[in-house]
């Protein structure tokens, strides 16, 4: 029985260290801080860790995580817990981690994009986090969600419009068209 727990706990392991970077990513884009992804990312690995017997023996483990991560991050928002991708006084928006090979992370409109995100209400947020940034398809991201693919067509369309809104987000487009 102890080499069984030990060749799931390597398994785990190698999951965690594999995937960190892609969780924290999804979870900074869901929460806004860098301290707030973290706690994310780790409260969804602790539940991984509980059910990983079926999260190991899922069709797609990884999206098993993710709807471990929206359903985690959802009970936050219900608790009306506040999130921020820039914080409220003059010291500019919170930063991530620049991950060299995220082409994102390498945009000169992140931080406009960051704080349009931040404008958006959770589950367009997620809809949007997850449809592009995570590059999922409609159902992926409803199965992640917990919710029909009409709604995340729904929430990405309303949240894609007004991140279109947003003036700083369009000049962005525009002098990236003229480099």
């Amino acid at each position: 029985m102890g080499d069984a727990k030990q060749v799931r706990d390597e398994e785990f392991r190698r999951f965690v260290i594999g995937r960190w970077p892609g969780l924290m990513r999804t979870a900074f884009l869901l929460t806004g801080d860098t301290y707030s992804a973290e706690d994310l990312a780790q409260s969804t690995l602790e539940r991984t860790y509980t059910a990983w017997r079926r999260v190991s023996a899922a069709d797609d483990p990884d999206a098993y995580v993710r709807r471990i991560m929206i359903n985690a991050h959802a009970r936050r928002h219900r608790r009306r817990l506040k999130e921020f991708l820039a914080p409220k006084d003059d010291s500019g928006p919170v930063r991530e981690p620049t991950d060299t090979a995220d082409q994102m992370a390498r945009a000169d409109d992140r931080d406009a994009l960051l704080e349009a995100l931040a404008q958006l209400p959770a589950r367009q947020r997620e809809a949007v986090v997850l449809r592009y940034w995570e590059d999922l398809t409609e159902t992926q991201t409803a199965r992640a969600m917990g919710c029909s693919v009409g709604t995340v067509k729904s929430n990405t369309a309303k949240g894609i419009a007004k991140l279109r809104a947003v003036p700083a987000l369009a000049d962005a487009v525009l002098q990236g068209g003229r480099k």
